[in-house]
C-alpha cells in the first residue's frame, strides 16, 4: 500500500466522520435521538474529554478548562507521531496490514481533533437548539471544542439478578458507550492489529533460518 492509497483512505474517512458530525450537529439538539432499529440509536451527545467522557480534571487537581487544553495538546502531539509512524511504515515498505491499520488510527485521531480544535469557532451551543454553522456567536474558542457522538448501540437492556454480588438488581445495556465514524476508524484499525498481528509485524526469524540452512547446505 503506498502513500497515494492511504491519503484516499484517510481522506474518505475524514470526509465521512464530518458529514456525519456536521449533518447531526446541524440538525439535531444536545441529546436528541432517532431510532433506526430497536438496537440501534442515532443519538447526539457531546464529549468535551477523553474515552468514556472522562475528564483530566476528575483525576488531578486541575481546572475543566486546563484539563481540556492538556487533552487537546496531548492529541495533537499523538497525531503527529502517528503520521510520522505511517510514513515511515510506507517509506520501509513495510506489509500493507500495518499501512491500512495506521492509516485508519490516524484518520479517526484526526477526524476527532477536528472537532477538539475547531468546533468550539464555528457552531454555537446545541442545548435545547439546533446548532449553526459558522455562527456568529460560538459556543467556544480555538481548541476547546467538544468532540460529536451520535452512534449508539443499545443491543441489550437487562437487569443483574439478584443473586450476583454488588451489581445484583442494577440495570445492564450493551453496549453503553456513544461513539463516532472517527472512533469506528481507531477501533478498526487496533483490531486489525490484534487480529492479524503476525501479518502486520511478521518475524524474520523463518526466513533467516532458512537462508543459513541453504547455506549450510551449499558448503
Amino acid at each position: 500500500m503506498n502513500l497515494k492509497k492511504s491519503l484516499l483512505l484517510i481522506a474518505a474517512v475524514l470526509l465521512v466522520d464530518q458529514i456525519s458530525k456536521i449533518y447531526i450537529k446541524t440538525h439535531f439538539s444536545l441529546q436528541e435521538s432517532v431510532d433506526v432499529f430497536s438496537w440501534f440509536k442515532i443519538y447526539f451527545i457531546e464529549n468535551s474529554g477523553a474515552a468514556w467522557g472522562a475528564k483530566l480534571s476528575d483525576f488531578l487537581p486541575i481546572s475543566d478548562s486546563a484539563g481540556k487544553l492538556i487533552l487537546t495538546v496531548f492529541r495533537l502531539i499523538a497525531v503527529g507521531g502517528i503520521w510520522y509512524w505511517l510514513y515511515d511504515t510506507i517509506r520501509k515498505k513495510l506489509p500493507t496490514t500495518l499501512i491500512l491499520a495506521i492509516s485508519l488510527i490516524f484518520a479517526g485521531a484526526l477526524g476527532n481533533i477536528i472537532d477538539s480544535v475547531c468546533y468550539g469557532l464555528i457552531f454555537n451551543h446545541s442545548n435545547g437548539q439546533v446548532a449553526t454553522l459558522f455562527s456568529n456567536d460560538p459556543y467556544g474558542t480555538l481548541f476547546y471544542g467538544k468532540v460529536v457522538d451520535m452512534l449508539y448501540f443499545p443491543m441489550v437492556n437487562a437487569t443483574w439478578p439478584d443473586w450476583v454480588p454488588y451489581f445484583g438488581g442494577l440495570s445492564f445495556r450493551f453496549f453503553e458507550p456513544v461513539f463516532n465514524i472517527a472512533d469506528t476508524a481507531i477501533s478498526t484499525g487496533v483490531g486489525i492489529l490484534l487480529v492479524f498481528n503476525k501479518r502486520a509485524f511478521p518475524q524474520d526469524d523463518d526466513h533467516d533460518l532458512t537462508e543459513n540452512l541453504n547455506e549450510v547446505t551449499k558448503d
